[in-house]
C-alpha cells in the first residue's frame, strides 16, 4: 500500500511537515501551492528537501478554474498550467491536480471541458508530466466523480486522468460503486478524508471538518473498496483540512494518518474487499479482544507514597505484597490490583519527576496479548520495553495517553500468574473484600482538545472498542467534550475528556498535570449503600452534592425515602435508564486533581452523563490544592 499525505494536513511550515511525514513513514508528500510559495527556498531546492527526506513527491496541487473559460480568460489559464508545469520539472513531480471549476466566467459543457483537457494534454506530454482531474462537490458545472469521469474518457489522452477524492463522493451522498467500471490506470491518485455528518455548506464542511479516515461518519470503507476493485496499485493519499489538526502536532497527525490507512486497508482485507495488504509485512491479527483493567499503577516517591496509600486502605484496600527487587508495592481488593511505585530509575520515576503523584501505566486484560502487541505496532504504537530482572515475567507495552503505558496482560495471568511470579505476597493476598469494590469500571483519561480525534483513532483501531457518540458536557469554565470506547461486554470503558476552554476543571488538569494522562478511576460495586457506610467510617471525604439536586431528584424519580435520604446523607449520584439503574459517588480530588469515582450498575449501560454537570459545579467548587484557578 502507497501512502501519501498533503502538507495542507499539517501543521508547521513545510521543514516541519516533510519530517513529520517522514517520520510517520509516508512514501509521499503532495505539496499544497500555499506551503510551496510561502517557502523562502526555490522549486529546485523545495524538491530536493523532499528527495532527502526520503519522500516523493505524489502531487502537486491544486490549480482552479481551468476549464471552460472564454478567450481571453482561456489564454491566460493555458499559460497558467505551463507555468506550473515548468514548476512541476524543478520540484520534481510529474502530477498535478486541475479541480473543478467554480468561475462564474466559466461556460458549461463536457465537451468543451474534454476539448480543454485535451489540448492540455498535449502541452503536458511535451513537458513530461501529467495532469489530473477532479470533480470538486460545490463544482459549478462538475460536482460528481462520474461527470468528471465522462470528461477524462473523452478526452482520451495518456497524459490526462481522474483524481478520486473520497470526500467530494461521499459528502454529496454519491454511491461509489460506479468507481469499480472505471480503468486503474487512467486513475492517477485517490486522496482519502473522512467527516462527521454535519449540517454546513459542502465548501464549509470540507475546510474545517475533514478528519482521518476513520474518525468521522462517512463510508470511507465503501470508497476505498469501490477504488480496489479496479486494481488500482497507486498512492492512498491524506487530503485534510482541519482546524484541530492545524492546531496539534505536525508528528502526531501524520502518524494518526498513516494508522488510519492501515486501519481502513485492514479492515477491508478482513471483509474480503481489499486487493492490497495493511502494509508490505503480513496481515495484522483481529482488534484485541479485551476484557477489562488487569491493574492501574501509581507513580510516587517515598515522600507522597504514605498519603496514597493510606487513600487505598481507606477504601479497602490490602497491602498484598512487595516486589522481590523493586520499590514497588502491590494493593488487591476483588480483582482489583493496584500499584504503588516508588522507583527513583525508570519510566515510573520519571512520570513522577513531570507530574507528580499520578497513574503512569494502566494493565488492559487480553484474550491474545502477543496478537494485541503484534497488532498495535502494525497499527504504528509505539512499543516499550525495559530491562527485567532474573526470574521476573516480561509484559508487552505499548506507549500511551501522555506517555503512559499500556500494559497487555494475558488473561489467564491477570490475576495469579503476573504477581506470584514477581512480588513476596502475604498469605490470602487474593481474596480481600474490602469494601466490595470489584473492579474497574471506567477510566477518564483528560487530553487536549485536539487530540481528541488522535487518541479515539488510536483505542478504536487497536482494540475492540466501539466508539460511541460524543457527548458535550457543561463546566462552570465552559463546555468539555467527552467521548467513550467501550467494548460489547461493557468490561472495558476508556473516557477521553477535552474542552477548547482554558478555564474547565479538564483543561485546568492538564495545566496543572503538565500534559495529559489519567485524571480520574471509577471503581465498581455491587452495593453502594454498603460501600459508602465502609467508607464513611473509615473517614474517607466525599464529594457533597447539593440539596437541591436531591428535591429535583425527588420529583423526577420514584425512589424510596430510606435510600433517598441515604442518598443525600452520602452524596450519592443517581440515573436511570430503559435498562437499569446507576448510582455515583465522587472522593474528593487529590493535590493535582486525579480522583477516585464509585459506581453501582443494575443494568444500566451509560456513564451517568445527566449527572456531569451537577458533578463538575461541585468539584469546581472543592477544587483541590495545587489546581490553578480560573
Amino acid at each position: 500500500m502507497k501512502t501519501s499525505i498533503a502538507t495542507v494536513s499539517l501543521s508547521g511550515n513545510l521543514a516541519d511537515k516533510l519530517n513529520a511525514t517522514a517520520a510517520a513513514g509516508f512514501n509521499a508528500v503532495e505539496i499544497f501551492e500555499n506551503d510551496f510559495l510561502a517557502s523562502d527556498l526555490g522549486a529546485r531546492e523545495v524538491g530536493q528537501m523532499v528527495r532527502d527526506a526520503g519522500l516523493e513527491i505524489s502531487l502537486f496541487q491544486p490549480f482552479r478554474d481551468f476549464e471552460g473559460l472564454p478567450e481571453p480568460q482561456r489564454a491566460k489559464a493555458f499559460d497558467r498550467a505551463k507555468h506550473k508545469f515548468e514548476t512541476m520539472n524543478e520540484l520534481g513531480t510529474d502530477l498535478i491536480l486541475i479541480c473543478s471549476t467554480v468561475s462564474p466566467l466559466a461556460l458549461g459543457g463536457i465537451d468543451r471541458a474534454a476539448d480543454d483537457l485535451r489540448e492540455l494534454g498535449e502541452i503536458a506530454r511535451a513537458a513530461g508530466v501529467r495532469v489530473g482531474y477532479e470533480a470538486l462537490a460545490w463544482g459549478r458545472f462538475v460536482s460528481d466523480h462520474r461527470d468528471a469521469w465522462e470528461i477524462v474518457r473523452r478526452a482520451d489522452h495518456p497524459n490526462v486522468g481522474l483524481i478520486l477524492d473520497s470526500f467530494h463522493t461521499l459528502a454529496r451522498g454519491i454511491d461509489p460503486s460506479s468507481i469499480r467500471s472505471i480503468p486503474k490506470d487512467k486513475i492517477f491518485i485517490v486522496q482519502m478524508a473522512d467527516a462527521p455528518k454535519l449540517n454546513l455548506d459542502l465548501l464549509s464542511w470540507s475546510r474545517h471538518y475533514r478528519n482521518m479516515p476513520g474518525q468521522g461518519d462517512l463510508p470511507v470503507a465503501d470508497f476505498m473498496a469501490a477504488v480496489e476493485a479496479t486494481g488500482y496499485d497507486g498512492y492512498y493519499s491524506l487530503e485534510i483540512f482541519n482546524d484541530q489538526f492545524r492546531a496539534g502536532s505536525a508528528r502526531q497527525t501524520a502518524v494518526d494518518g498513516r494508522r488510519s490507512l492501515f486501519f481502513l486497508m485492514d479492515r477491508l482485507k478482513a471483509e474480503g474487499r481489499a486487493m492490497n495488504g495493511p502494509s508490505e509485512s503480513e496481515p495484522l491479527p483481529a482488534p484485541a479482544k479485551t476484557t477489562g483493567v488487569s491493574f492501574i499503577e501509581f507513580a510516587t516517591d517515598g515522600a507522597s507514597a504514605g498519603a496514597l496509600s493510606a487513600l487505598l486502605v481507606s477504601i479497602g484496600f490490602r497491602h498484598a505484597g512487595r516486589h522481590r527487587s523493586k520499590d514497588v508495592d502491590l494493593y488487591t481488593q476483588g480483582a482489583l490490583r493496584v500499584v504503588v511505585n516508588k522507583e527513583t530509575e525508570g519510566l515510573a520515576h520519571s512520570a513522577y519527576v513531570v507530574h507528580g503523584t499520578n497513574v503512569c501505566a494502566l494493565g488492559l486484560r487480553m484474550a491474545d496479548a502477543a496478537a494485541a502487541l503484534k497488532r498495535a505496532e502494525g497499527l504504528l504504537a509505539a512499543p516499550f520495553r525495559q530491562p527485567v530482572g532474573p526470574g521476573e515475567r516480561e509484559l508487552a507495552a505499548i506507549r500511551g495517553v501522555g506517555g503512559s503505558l499500556l500494559y497487555l496482560v494475558a488473561e489467564e495471568a491477570a490475576l495469579e500468574r503476573q504477581w506470584e511470579v514477581d512480588f513476596d505476597l502475604e498469605p490470602g493476598w487474593n481474596v480481600h473484600a474490602g469494601a466490595g469494590l470489584g473492579v474497574v469500571d471506567h477510566v477518564a483519561q483528560t487530553v487536549r482538545y485536539e487530540d481528541m480525534l488522535s487518541w479515539t483513532l488510536f483505542y478504536h483501531s487497536i482494540f475492540d472498542l466501539k466508539v460511541m457518540p460524543p457527548l458535550e458536557v457543561p463546566d462552570p469554565g465552559g463546555l468539555v467534550l467527552s467521548q467513550v470506547l467501550e467494548n460489547a461486554e461493557g468490561s472495558l470503558r476508556v473516557v477521553l475528556n477535552g474542552s477548547q476552554s482554558v478555564r474547565t476543571l479538564s483543561a485546568r488538569f492538564v495545566t496543572q498535570f503538565v500534559g495529559p494522562g489519567v485524571q480520574h478511576v471509577a471503581f465498581r460495586t455491587d452495593d453502594i449503600l454498603r460501600t459508602v457506610e465502609t467508607l464513611h467510617a473509615s473517614g474517607v471525604d466525599l464529594l457533597p452534592i447539593p440539596q437541591n439536586y436531591y428535591d429535583d431528584l425527588d420529583a423526577k424519580f420514584d425512589l424510596a425515602p430510606d435510600l433517598l435520604g441515604a442518598m443525600r446523607r452520602f452524596g450519592i449520584l443517581y440515573d436511570r435508564d430503559d435498562s437499569g439503574e446507576y448510582f455515583q459517588i465522587y472522593l474528593t480530588a487529590l493535590n493535582g486533581g486525579f480522583f477516585i469515582e464509585i459506581v453501582e450498575r443494575r443494568g444500566y449501560a451509560g456513564l451517568g452523563a445527566a449527572n456531569a454537570a451537577i458533578r463538575l459545579a461541585t468539584q469546581s467548587r472543592f477544587a483541590p490544592e495545587g489546581m490553578p484557578t480560573r
